[in-house]
């Protein structure tokens, strides 16, 4: 494992407030907005490395590859949390963006005790879906030192796999370790280590851009509109009518008609304005 002896965490940096405890709930919430302020400005930093990633993962999902996330904590939750609005948004198959966590699905909704310090339960996860060559793996760790991750990453190398390491310290092991450092760095927590605060929004910020973008250029998206979502609610079918209203001139009840019987946007608006 590659290790770098000048690597500061500044996530784990005292935070800039002190004695929390004495200030009055507004001082608090307005405290932690001023954090966050800074975080979309962290990113803009890495816009670069994002568009990179993504621009890689396209040419390896338009062969049939998948993206795969891992993490443990906050970072293994968001990281599941993205690859599970995939499908419902955009219509793709549940198995092209998966997201895995230390400590299997249970750790979802209750953490499991040092399970993010198995170096090889990574790759034991990743396993269980065959990932290839064709496939990208993208780390997600704050400290950049999540042992479950960084064994990830480091077997996938191994393996040609293309690897993304996203984290919240500069010159991280996880950052020295993947192909594609996104190092989102957004300074001390506002209550010292809580990497669940300001490096969890940037993180959730990163995997939505790269998510996102992945779709549009796959060609899941229409002008602005997610034409590929899955009708899975009442909500989502008067999305999709009014989006045919729009586009085709329809009145709301026959586009409604339409939208069903075609079963999405995109299919409505291929049957009836063809190219």
């Amino acid at each position: 494992m590659i290790v770098n002896e000048k690597h500061i965490k500044i996530t784990e940096e005292p935070s800039h407030y002190d004695e929390l405890e004495e200030m009055d709930t507004v001082d608090i919430v307005s405290s932690i907005n001023n954090e966050d302020k800074k975080v979309a400005d962290a990113v803009a930093q890495v816009l670069p490395k994002i568009a990179r990633l993504v621009d890689e993962t396209t040419s390896r999902f338009e062969k049939g590859g998948r993206l795969f996330y891992i993490g443990a904590g906050t970072s293994g939750r968001l990281g599941i949390l993205d690859a599970s609005e995939i499908p419902p948004t955009f219509g793709m198959p549940h198995d092209r963006v998966i997201g895995l966590i230390a400590g299997g699905d249970g750790a979802i909704r209750k953490a499991v005790e040092f399970a993010e310090d198995d170096t090889q339960q990574a790759w034991n996860d990743l396993g269980e879906f065959e990932i290839n060559k064709n496939d990208v793996l993208v780390g997600i760790a704050a400290s950049g030192t999540t042992p479950y991750v960084l064994g990830g990453i480091r077997d996938a190398k191994k393996r040609n796999i293309l690897t993304a390491g996203i984290t919240n310290n500069p010159g991280s092991p996880l950052a020295l370790e993947s192909d594609i450092a996104i190092e989102v760095v957004v300074g001390p927590e506002f209550v010292t280590g809580s990497t669940r605060m300001k490096s969890g929004t940037s993180q959730k910020m990163v995997l939505n851009m790269i998510s996102t973008a992945l779709m549009i250029r796959i060609g899941r998206v229409k002008g602005n509109k997610m034409v590929n979502m899955q009708l899975s609610n009442t909500k989502l079918v008067d999305r999709g009518t009014r989006y045919l209203v729009e586009a085709l001139g329809l009145d709301y009840e026959e586009a409604e008609k339409v939208l069903i019987e075609y079963g999405s946007v995109k299919k409505a608006m291929e049957a009836l304005r063809p190219l």
